[in-house]
């Protein structure tokens, strides 16, 4: 197999595309974000990716069917720009397969004439957030300017780690084809997956692209993540205090 290897079922004519990238991570914050958008939008599916640089692992579906592990790309037209997805049922590996993923993935933009690049990811806090702050990164300073009307968290020092992955790269590497980057990073505990976060990505997303999505599905899904945080949470409490020896489940 070669290092890459893309299938088209089709190869789309796009205007002005954006692509929006959201691949497995902390709380899963981006993957669930660009996922709902797809759902949502009803977004074509156009393109897969397979790598040797992915695990070495194929997924089972529900009906026992098996199938290589892939990133997918998918497109919506609209006006303002159609806007192209990139997500996938993980990353590379290593260092080195994320820049090869990545370069192929900025040689695909710049062959749909992407000239904007939006990275979803989390930041992780370690902690619980009932109100997530979003983080933010741009390969661009004029870029910062545009954005001071939204709120998005840029300096401080944060994230004091820089940005790991497909989020960070794709930003790094778009800047040396001059595309445009910013990577919006949610507050997260980073344990589990968080569509809180998610939420919080794409109220602020959905603003800078003058798009209006329904939301109300991630925040149902929040509720029942944060129901099962709390019983986690009582039920670590209850251990630590010496009780609870017949708990044997959660409700």
């Amino acid at each position: 197999m070669e290092q890459v290897t893309v299938k088209y079922t089709e190869k789309p004519q796009l205007v002005d595309p954006i692509l929006i990238e959201g691949l497995p991570g902390v709380g899963n914050v981006g993957k669930i974000a660009v996922e709902h958008m797809i759902e949502v939008l009803g977004a074509v599916h156009f393109a897969t990716i397979y790598s040797s640089h992915l695990p070495a692992q194929v997924i089972v579906d529900e009906e026992g069917l098996a199938y290589l592990v892939s990133h997918k790309l998918y497109y919506h037209r609209r006006e303002g720009g159609d806007l192209v997805f990139l997500s996938g049922d993980f990353q590379a590996v290593n260092h080195i397969g994320q820049y090869t993923l990545s370069s192929h993935m900025i040689e695909i933009a710049v062959s749909l004439g992407v000239k904007d690049i939006y990275t979803l990811g989390g930041y992780q806090v370690g902690h619980f957030v009932e109100s997530p702050r979003v983080f933010g990164a741009v390969n661009t300073p004029a870029m910062i300017g545009d954005l001071e009307k939204y709120d998005i968290v840029f300096g401080e020092g944060e994230p004091g780690s820089g940005i790991v992955g497909a989020s960070g790269l794709l930003l790094g590497l778009g800047a040396l084809h001059s595309i445009r980057g910013l990577c919006l990073m949610g507050e997260t505990h980073g344990y589990i997956a968080d569509p809180s976060s998610s939420r919080a990505i794409l109220e602020i997303l959905t603003s800078i692209l003058g798009l209006e999505i329904d939301l109300e599905d991630l925040s149902r899904k929040a509720v029942e993540v944060e129901r099962i945080t709390t019983q986690i949470k009582d039920l670590a409490e209850l251990l630590e205090s010496g009780g609870g020896d017949d708990v044997g489940y959660i409700r």
